[in-house]
């Protein structure tokens, strides 16, 4: 006879344990249990089998795995969550008694410190892993610091998720990995290109922030714990790759006065190997100390080149410019018109570090100053300047200096009548450090743009057209770059008549003829009823003057009429008779146009009866029949091929069906949409 086995003792019930016996188990209170688990990265699970999981389960058991449990164990935190409520229980001792100085004395010198180096280098083995694992670190650290500091976000971990934020940002300045940016409802998403690692984080908008009490900020504040420090770790990892120093020169001063990223100043043995934006070669050296060598030390330096005979390299030229021309990103075009359009490789750094080099902006106050400066940098720009009230850093807080090439501006253009007067000290030109410009006027030699315009330069890779994002201009369409247009899709870019299906537009042309024709009978009967007034008193004049004779009249010419049409009847040959269905059809023609015209004539409308209408209508009408017998046939071929199919291809094929229906019904339906809004715009 076989060993009974005892219940409980495999299966689900030995694989999976509850979290009051996990709690149990490891000896720590249940937000020590949460803070420990999201530091090692272990999450509750769902067993197939809550019943033989365990026997007391419910529906809101929490269960975990026994032998992620058993690891936790040895984890060397939990002896650090132990002496830090030891060291609790001595403060409130210290408190109850009244030794307030006994108990700041224990939290300052006897409180324990938490480092998760050690687990930052057991969860991520390698460093490819933790890039991969940077998009939520990112998107929690730029959230933490853009929230206003209150009880349960202290303002020492807002200044340092802005800290490590600005020094990820001024990398992707130096290396120019920034490749694309998109402005959501959510906020700004950004992707950079990190060692061949695409990383995507969302910005929020700089609103005013309200702290809800519904969110969890302890169980937050362990994330932002855990990202700072894995952040921290591999920007110590990037600067390095580069020859920088880290944690980088940081001016506290400057930040108050909010510098922001100007507050950092990056140093270094291998500062000029790092890749530029602006040129190549030596002449970028010492853009990034913001040093400018002279023009007296330049000659002398040119002078002892030449002396010593150094100058030789000019033949060696065009083979440096050969095997900077084999680094440019191939373009795939597609070999056929029907062929899928292929997806282009992104800009190279080189590009992206010199697409706004040449130009020198300007950001208005009502412009967002800090992902504007943060994407020109990246892309290049070295000349930024703004307005005093948003912070120093800037090139220039001259509105009116020469340099300027673009100014960013958010408004709308209005009349000088409207527009506020500059201070008499301004004008005076009293105030030395800036000089004031009249609001709404324009510096000529200038090109003004609205901020929409650097984020589409920087998608499409080049430069657009700066009068489609003018002041007061309608701006064109912002799509995701990341989402491609796919065939049959509504694309906003693209014009209606290259998306139109066949006949589509002279379809919907008759339906709004329709419309309004329906809409015209609806208004049609008020006016009726007093035209009806008008001919009742008209007839009784007529009858008054002796309208008699003139209804004998008729009555005598309506029955010549029938004995001629009686004689042309009998007279008719037999082979009119295939006809008549013709005659009949054109008569009922006539009898509605005419029905038309006289309703047209009582709403005191106009109408054509045999002009160019008619002629455009006719072509409509054939040009719809000739869609609908096209796609009559399409379907009954289709029809035919089904029947010739398995089941299980045939099932396929009407699923494939209906999603391809259903995109282009929706596609349909913004095509519509956008046809009114054109109509509207030119009435």
């Amino acid at each position: 006879m076989g060993k009974i086995k005892k219940k409980g003792t495999s299966g689900q019930a030995k694989n999976y344990i509850t979290r009051t016996q996990a709690v149990r188990k490891l000896q720590i209170s249940l937000p020590d249990f949460r803070r420990l688990c999201i530091f090692k990265g272990i999450y509750p699970r769902e067993p197939r089998n809550k019943k033989k999981a365990s026997k007391t389960a419910t529906q809101n058991t929490t269960f975990y795995y026994t032998k992620d449990i058993q690891y936790l164990l040895h984890e060397p935190l939990l002896a650090k969550f132990r002496d830090q409520k030891a060291v609790a229980k001595k403060i409130a001792r210290s408190l109850g008694r009244g030794e307030v100085g006994d108990a700041s004395r224990i939290e300052k010198n006897h409180a324990p410190q938490l480092t998760l180096d050690h687990i930052i280098k057991e969860r991520y083995p390698t460093f490819i892993d933790a890039l991969r694992d940077l998009d939520d670190a990112l998107s929690l650290l730029f959230l933490f610091a853009n929230l206003p500091s209150t009880t349960h976000v202290p303002p020492k971990t807002i200044a340092l998720c802005q800290r490590v934020t600005h020094e990820f940002q001024h990398y992707l300045i130096t290396t120019n990995s920034l490749r694309k940016s998109f402005l959501s409802i959510k906020g700004i998403y950004y992707q950079a290109t990190i060692q061949g690692q695409d990383i995507m984080w969302l910005v929020p908008y700089r609103f005013v922030q309200r702290v809800n009490g519904d969110v969890d900020y302890r169980i937050m504040a362990t994330f932002v714990e855990l990202y700072t420090t894995l952040l921290g770790f591999v920007n110590f990892r990037l600067y390095s790759s580069l020859g920088l120093r880290y944690p980088p020169k940081f001016d506290k001063r400057s930040d108050e006065n909010g510098a922001e990223l100007a507050a950092f100043t990056l140093e270094g043995r291998a500062v000029a190997d790092a890749p530029k934006a602006i040129g190549t070669g030596n002449k970028q050296t010492n853009s990034l100390t913001n040093q400018e060598v002279s023009s007296e030390v330049q000659a002398k330096v040119d002078k002892v080149i030449k002396s010593a005979g150094l100058d030789k390299t000019k033949p060696e030229q065009p083979t440096e410019a050969t095997e900077e021309s084999t680094e440019a990103i191939d373009k795939f075009e597609p070999t056929a018109p029907e062929a899928d359009t292929l997806p282009q490789p992104d800009i190279s750094g080189e590009e992206a570090g010199s697409l706004f080099a040449p130009f020198t902006f300007y950001i208005s106050r009502e412009a967002p100053k800090a992902p504007l400066e943060f994407m020109l940098r990246a892309f290049g720009c070295k000349r930024i300047g703004w307005d005093t009230i948003l912070g120093d850093g800037a090139f220039t807080h001259n509105e009116a200096d020469p340099r300027i090439t673009h100014q960013i501006v958010d408004r709308p253009t209005l009349p000088e009548s409207s527009l506020p007067a500059i201070p008499a000290a301004a004008e005076n030109g009293d105030d030395g450090a800036t000089q004031k410009v009249k609001p709404g006027t324009r510096i000529p030699g200038r090109t003004y743009i609205q901020p929409q315009w650097v984020w589409d330069c920087i998608n499409e890779g080049k430069l657009l057209r700066p009068d489609l994002y003018a002041p007061g201009e309608t701006l064109p369409p912002h799509l995701s770059p990341w989402v491609k247009a796919t065939k049959g899709a509504y694309d906003p870019r693209a014009t209606l008549a290259e998306q139109e299906e066949e006949g589509e537009a002279e379809i919907a042309a008759d339906e709004e003829e329709k419309e309004e024709s329906d809409e015209e009978m609806e208004e049609a009967p008020a006016a009726k009823k007093v035209a009806a007034k008008d001919e009742s008193e008209a007839e009784d004049d007529e009858s008054v003057d002796g309208g008699m004779d003139i209804a004998n009249s008729d009555d005598d010419s309506e029955s010549e009429e029938e004995d001629e049409e009686e004689s042309e009847e009998e007279d008719a040959s037999p082979l009119e008779d295939d006809n008549a269905s013709q005659s009949e059809d054109e008569e009922e023609v006539a009898r509605t146009q005419h029905q038309k015209e006289l309703e047209a004539e009582a709403a005191g409308l106009p109408f054509s009866s045999n002009g160019a209408n008619d002629d455009s209508k006719k072509k409509k009408s054939s040009q719809a029949k000739k869609v609908a017998a096209k796609k009559r046939k399409e379907e009954e071929e289709l029809d035919r091929q089904k029947m010739m199919m398995s089941r299980k291809k045939r099932k396929l094929l009407e699923k494939m069906m209906y999603s391809n229906k259903k995109q282009s019904d929706e596609s349909a339906k913004l095509r519509s949409k956008r046809r009114k809004i054109e109509k509207g715009a030119e009435k």
